[in-house]
């Protein structure tokens, strides 16, 4: 039960008008590590049953990529979403836009001109060593294909914190419902849970069942995942509305009941993730990889994705919340550069895994080969980039 104390004060505070937050190190420390989360995908994900861009591969590394591509890009929107609301809510429009564009839009642009086609080169090479970079890029940004990699996060949060700012327009007030949850999460962190899982199975299971796993839209670099853009924008909405107003009374909470129960949480997140890994099982042997995949079996997948997602998104915030040590530690001295780390790490993890494709090395060397040099050449990369006068605005 919610304490009477804590109770009592809900219905009022959910309507406090949303202000300026000191930075938090437990929720810097979590977007830190999730950087390092995509830079481990990334440097893995050529050596699983599935990645086919080298010979080698390890069992471990898909049990790696399976957990990663269930959550983090979802985690990420959530994060994100925590201090829009007071941010619009302080700024003009005007404002609100001009340092969204700067802070988004012109890293998407500038990445989705050079850095997307330097890390695609890598595999184009392989497949044509003849090619000039000159003529892929010419070829990628006039004929295309033009993918995007990972900087499609930025261009949808970018839309998404646009629509943001529309809605808060429209009402100041759309959030109370969700930031409600957020205070009765700080004793029932359950009821929060419960809440995320209902809104994303209602957004996500649909679109799956419609658009299957793999369509993606895409519009020259702006691209996708068909089945997941209202899930992540759910998360991304329901972070705003937790960070919408009294922070520290919520889910959020460094004393709440979520960092005293990390425990739990790790239990809860292992069961749907191991029903996945079974309903892969009935996939593959049972079903034989069938294309398109029945429906039933892709609804199915989809709870226990939901499920998984939402689990493991309230386990790791709770690890986080619950660390008490002021630091600076690794993540701590990483947090200013972890943006820049996440937008040029790319051809820095396709070009290590060109390099070492023809090396006769276990799977396990090459990936940790390809990690540790993409962490250490995309920060001092992006802690270079940052000394150039007013590049620290951006990066």
């Amino acid at each position: 039960m919610i304490t009477m104390s804590h109770s009592a004060t809900v219905g009022a505070e959910v309507h406090a008008a949303p202000k300026s937050k000191a930075r938090n190190l437990s929720l810097d420390r979590a977007r830190t590590f999730l950087t390092l989360v995509v830079l481990l995908h990334h440097a893995v994900i050529p050596y699983t049953y599935f990645g086919h861009t080298d010979p080698t591969s390890w069992i471990g590394f898909d049990v790696v990529v399976l957990a990663t591509d269930s959550f983090f890009m979802a985690m990420f929107f959530f994060l994100s979403g925590l201090f829009t609301w007071p941010g619009i809510a302080r700024k003009a429009p005007s404002v609100f836009l001009r340092d969204r564009l700067l802070r988004l839009g012109l890293p998407f642009a500038i990445a989705a001109l050079t850095v997307i086609p330097l890390a695609y080169y890598a595999i184009a090479l392989r497949q044509n060593p003849e090619l000039t970079f000159a003529a892929f890029w010419w070829k990628t940004v006039t004929v295309g294909p033009w993918p995007s990699g990972p900087i499609w996060f930025v261009w949808v949060l970018l839309a998404f914190d646009l629509t943001a700012s529309l809605l808060y327009r429209i009402s100041a007030h759309l959030v109370d419902p969700g930031n409600r949850v957020s205070l009765r999460g700080f004793e029932q962190p359950a009821a929060f849970w419960l809440t995320l899982v209902v809104v994303t199975l209602i957004v996500y299971v649909p679109a799956l069942l419609y658009f299957g796993g793999n369509r993606w839209f895409e519009f020259g670099p702006f691209s996708v995942q068909a089945s997941r853009i209202l899930l992540y924008f759910a998360y991304f909405f329901i972070g705003v509305s937790v960070g919408a107003a009294n922070f520290d009374r919520g889910i959020l909470s460094a004393d709440g009941q979520l960092p005293k129960n990390r425990w739990l949480w790790v239990g809860v997140t292992l069961i749907p993730y191991c029903l996945m890994w079974v309903m892969i099982y009935v996939k593959r042997e049972i079903l034989g990889n069938p294309d398109p995949q029945p429906h039933w079996y892709q609804a199915i997948y989809g709870t226990f994705f939901v499920l998984f997602s939402a689990s493991i998104l309230l386990a790791i915030l709770a690890f986080f919340l619950h660390q008490k040590s002021p630091g600076p530690n690794l993540l701590d001295r990483m947090q200013a550069d972890a943006y820049g780390m996440f937008l040029v790490h790319y051809p820095i993890a396709l070009w290590l895994q060109y390099a070492l494709f023809d090396y006769e090395l276990p799977a396990i060397v090459k990936a940790a080969i390809g990690f540790a040099l993409t962490v250490l050449l995309s920060w001092r990369l992006t802690a270079a980039l940052r000394k150039i006068p007013g590049a620290s605005h951006v990066l």
